[in-house]
């Protein structure tokens, strides 16, 4: 066959393959609940790859109408996320505890902190301020939840002071 005719028709599967591609859009809706249930539609539809846009987004949502209840909707669509196999129970859990809980996630593990935490100390820290900064979006602008926040922010303060003294101790050890 003639490369001329080959052109055309390679055009139209590939024109074919695009139009079975998912689009992808973020939620577009100001409503949280309609957000989540056009967020679970694309996931399912082959949108899945793009699990924490979707996630950002809907914060982003829920900020926009801050509330008690969305504390709620995140952790039920988290759980929806895992029933269907785009999150495993420990990353859903994760994206919870991350926004919406007092504890640090960064802070998790069974490691002996002058082998571990003490060298790593800048670092560990660096990753508790943005954990913060997380949960400064969960617990305060998406769930209106200042109680929770300024408790998480006290443990952050207290696990710092504890950390230097700890380091402070094991370098001494030495």
């Amino acid at each position: 066959m003639p490369i001329k005719y080959l052109l055309p028709v390679a055009a139209l599967f590939l024109a074919s393959c695009a139009s079975n591609t998912p689009s992808c859009v973020g939620p577009q809706s100001k409503n949280l609940s309609q957000a989540i249930d056009t967020a679970q539609s694309s996931l399912m539809n082959g949108c899945h790859a793009h699990f924490d846009r979707y996630y950002d987004d809907l914060l982003t949502i829920a900020e926009g109408d801050p509330k008690p209840e969305n504390k709620r909707a995140f952790s039920e669509f988290l759980v929806w996320s895992s029933d269907k196999g785009l999150l495993s129970n420990r990353q859903a859990q994760n994206y919870y505890n991350r926004y919406f809980n007092v504890k640090f996630m960064s802070m998790k593990g069974d490691y002996n902190n002058c082998s571990h935490t003490c060298p790593n100390k800048q670092k560990v820290l660096f990753n508790m301020e943005r954990e913060l900064s997380d949960k400064e979006r969960g617990l305060l602008r998406v769930s209106l939840d200042n109680d929770g926040y300024y408790r998480a922010d006290q443990l952050f303060q207290e696990v710092e002071l504890v950390l230097e003294a700890t380091c402070s101790a094991c370098a001494a050890g030495r």
